[in-house]
C-alpha cells in the first residue's frame, strides 16, 4: 500500500471522522468569537458596543445555521450519520471475530484491540496495511474497519449535489438573517442594507457553492457515462467542471441576477456592467477550497466533510454584512 493510500486510510477512520465532527461546533464557535472580538477591538471606542451587537448577531445566526445545516440535509436526504458508540460496537465485533479465526503477531493484535475504541495513529495504520492477512482485499479486516472510498453512481449524483447545496444554502440564509437582526438592533436605516445582503448572499451561494457543485456533478455524470473509474481522472474532471460553471461563470451569473432582478425588487437602479457592484477577489478564490472538499466528498472521502460547515460559514458571514467591493456607497466593507 502506497504512502498516499495509508494516509487516506488514516484520515478516513470512522472514529476519527466522528470525533472531528463532534469538535467542529467548538472550533467554529471559537473562531467566530475570536473574529468578532477582533472586529470589535479594532472599532472606534464609541462604536464598540454597537458593533459587538451587530457583528455578534451576524455571527450567532451564521454559526447556528452552519451547525444546523448538516442535520437539515441529512433529514431531507435520509442520511443517518454513524454515532461514536455504534462505530465502537461494530469495530469490537469485527476484531473479535477476526482474532478468533486468525493468528496475528502480538504487536498487531494490540493495535487491533486499540482499534475497537480508539483512533489509530499513522504508524499503526501503516503496520496493519503491511499485514497480508489483515489487509486482504477479499477477506481481510482493514477494509471493514476503514472502508475504501466508493465512487458514487450516476443515480446518486443529483442527490449528492442537492445535499451539498443544502449544506451551503442554510448558512447563507442564516448569515443574511443575522445581518438583518444586527442592523435592526443598531441602525436606524437598517432596511437600506437589506438589498446588499441579499445580493451578496446570492453571489456567495451561486458563485462559491451551488454552481460549483453543479459543475462537479455534471462532470462526474459525464465520466460515469464514459465509464471512467480512476479516482484521479474523476477528480481532475470535477475540478474542470467547477472551474467552468463556478469560478469562471458563477460570479458573472450571480452579479447579473443581483443587478437585473434583486435591485428592481428593492427599488434600486440596475448598474451598467457585470461587475459594477461585486468583482471576484482573492478571498473568493480562497473560498473555492470548499470545492476541493466537494470533489473529495463526491470521490467518497469522508474525512473532509466535517469541515464543510466552517467553510460555508465564511460565505454566510459575508452575506450577513452585505459585502460589496465596488459600490462605494456601501459602508459595510468588513470581511
Amino acid at each position: 500500500m502506497s504512502v498516499f493510500n495509508v494516509v487516506g486510510k488514516y484520515l478516513d477512520q470512522p472514529l476519527l471522522v466522528s470525533k472531528v465532527q463532534k469538535n467542529v461546533p467548538y472550533a467554529l464557535a471559537g473562531g467566530a468569537l475570536g473574529y468578532t472580538s477582533h472586529l470589535v477591538c479594532h472599532s472606534r471606542p464609541e462604536e464598540r458596543k454597537k458593533n459587538a451587537v451587530k457583528y455578534g448577531a451576524t455571527m450567532f445566526f451564521t454559526v447556528g445555521a452552519a451547525l444546523l445545516a448538516p442535520k437539515i440535509a441529512n433529514k431531507i436526504f435520509k442520511v443517518k450519520p454513524s454515532k461514536i458508540n455504534e462505530i465502537k460496537q461494530k469495530n469490537t465485533l469485527l476484531v473479535d471475530e477476526f482474532l478468533k479465526s486468525n493468528k496475528v503477531e502480538e504487536n498487531k493484535a494490540l493495535i487491533l484491540e486499540k482499534s475497537k475504541t480508539k483512533v489509530l495513529n499513522y504508524k499503526e495504520v501503516k503496520s496493519l496495511s503491511k499485514d497480508r492477512q489483515i489487509n486482504n482485499p477479499e477477506t481481510g479486516l482493514l477494509d471493514k474497519l476503514i472502508p475504501n472510498p466508493e465512487n458514487i453512481t450516476s443515480k446518486e449524483i443529483f442527490s449528492e449535489i442537492g445535499r451539498l447545496s443544502v449544506l451551503g444554502f442554510v448558512p447563507v440564509v442564516g448569515g443574511i438573517a443575522g445581518g438583518i437582526v444586527g442592523d435592526r438592533l443598531t441602525e436606524q436605516n437598517w432596511k437600506e442594507n437589506i438589498p446588499n445582503k441579499v445580493k451578496e448572499g446570492t453571489y456567495q451561494y451561486l458563485a462559491n457553492i451551488f454552481l460549483c457543485n453543479v459543475g462537479a456533478g455534471a462532470a462526474l455524470g459525464l465520466m460515469e457515462k464514459a465509464h471512467v473509474h480512476s479516482k484521479a481522472h474523476r477528480a481532475l474532471g470535477m475540478v474542470g467542471g467547477i472551474a467552468a460553471t463556478g469560478i469562471i461563470g458563477g460570479s458573472a451569473i450571480a452579479n447579473v441576477i443581483g443587478n437585473k432582478l434583486i435591485n428592481p425588487i428593492f427599488g434600486q437602479k440596475s448598474e451598467k456592467g457585470v461587475y459594477s457592484e461585486r468583482r471576484p477577489e482573492a478571498l473568493d478564490i480562497g473560498l473555492h477550497t470548499d470545492d476541493i472538499a466537494t470533489v473529495a466528498v463526491m470521490s467518497g472521502l469522508k474525512w473532509i466533510e466535517p469541515a464543510l460547515p466552517i467553510m460555508y460559514a465564511i460565505s454566510g458571514y459575508r452575506a450577513g454584512i452585505g459585502y460589496r467591493n465596488v459600490n462605494k456607497c456601501n459602508k459595510t466593507k468588513e470581511s
